[in-house]
């Protein structure tokens, strides 16, 4: 898929060593067809790394797509270079009055805070209420999706005893006539990464919301409103191959309590290379998503959006 992003971002040298078709500027404005726009609003601390897992996954489908990378102007990230922020990322008062075929919003680690304690949360709340009338679609991931989930609909999140941590198999609940789990199978695998949760029967007495699939052992996993607009995902499936390692590894040079991720290296040990279960099926939710929800369904001019 032709995935349109400057020419010097550090997510292009990568992507191109993958054998992933990435399209330069050039080439790009001399296509006469009108590309989605996707804005990218990037919470977490990891700005490249993240950056590039995302558009990985964008990348898997026949759509141009015009990606444009948001950071929170309201907080300074410590982990990214100033000049990569001001080269390659805007902020929501950049786009304020632009209109997006979608949005996604990723987690970020600031589960263990209230809400109303993280120090963009104002500003995050303006842009999912911007979101509403100015996007046709949006995939919250992880803490994005606990975020939206509160502020839309009033669902907390709950500390979880032990951190949920590793890859688990999920269940898909609603699969008849719903286009996001189109050539799903039964079941499938997804990371999680994360110290809270939201409970089953919480989402599921909210009207506005179904739960498309779930885990024994890492809960909810898909919720979708029921106009397929807002889509919540609470793992990571974009995860790389070796991110939970690299998380696992932090953890124990801190010298904190963290035990291997589950049915993630073979027989749980982590000396061994871990096995990579869920990529397939993480390429396959964003191109349905890319798809059936933006694609299909958007206007042709985005001035004729209407909000929900």
């Amino acid at each position: 898929m032709p995935i349109r992003i400057a020419d010097d971002l550090p997510a292009r040298g990568i992507l191109e060593r993958e054998n992933i078709f990435v399209m330069g500027e050039d080439r790009a404005l001399r296509q006469d067809i009108r590309p989605l726009r996707i804005a990218l609003l990037n919470l977490m601390p990891t700005k490249i790394v993240t950056e590039t897992q995302y558009l990985r996954l964008l990348s898997n489908s026949p759509l141009q797509i015009d990606v444009t990378l948001l950071h929170t102007r309201t907080h300074t990230s410590a982990h990214v270079a100033g000049e990569h922020l001001t080269q390659f990322y805007s902020t929501f008062a950049d786009v304020r009055a632009e209109r997006f075929d979608g949005l996604i919003i990723t987690g970020a680690p600031v589960e263990m805070m209230e809400f109303e304690e993280v120090d963009y949360w104002e500003e995050l709340a303006e842009i999912l209420l911007w979101s509403r009338r100015n996007v046709f679609s949006t995939m919250f991931v992880c803490w994005g999706a606990q975020a939206a989930l509160y502020y839309f609909y009033g669902i907390k999140k709950h500390v979880l005893p032990e951190k949920m941590f590793g890859v688990f198999a999920h269940r898909i609940l609603h699969k008849a006539n719903n286009r996001f789990l189109r050539g799903f199978d039964d079941l499938f695998h997804v990371p999680h990464s994360r110290h809270t949760g939201i409970r089953f029967e919480e989402v599921a007495a909210c009207p506005e919301l179904e739960i498309l699939a779930c885990s024994e052992d890492a809960g909810v996993c898909l919720i979708t409103g029921r106009d397929g607009r807002q889509l919540f995902i609470t793992g990571h499936p974009e995860y790389d191959p070796l991110t939970l390692k690299t998380e696992y590894d932090r953890d124990v040079a801190r010298g904190l309590p963290i035990a291997p991720p589950k049915n993630y290296f073979p027989a749980d040990d982590p000396t061994r290379p871990p096995l990579v279960t869920w990529r397939s099926h993480a390429h396959l939710l964003m191109t349905n998503w890319l798809n059936y929800y933006v694609y299909q369904d958007t206007p042709f001019d985005l001035s004729d959006l209407a909000p929900f």
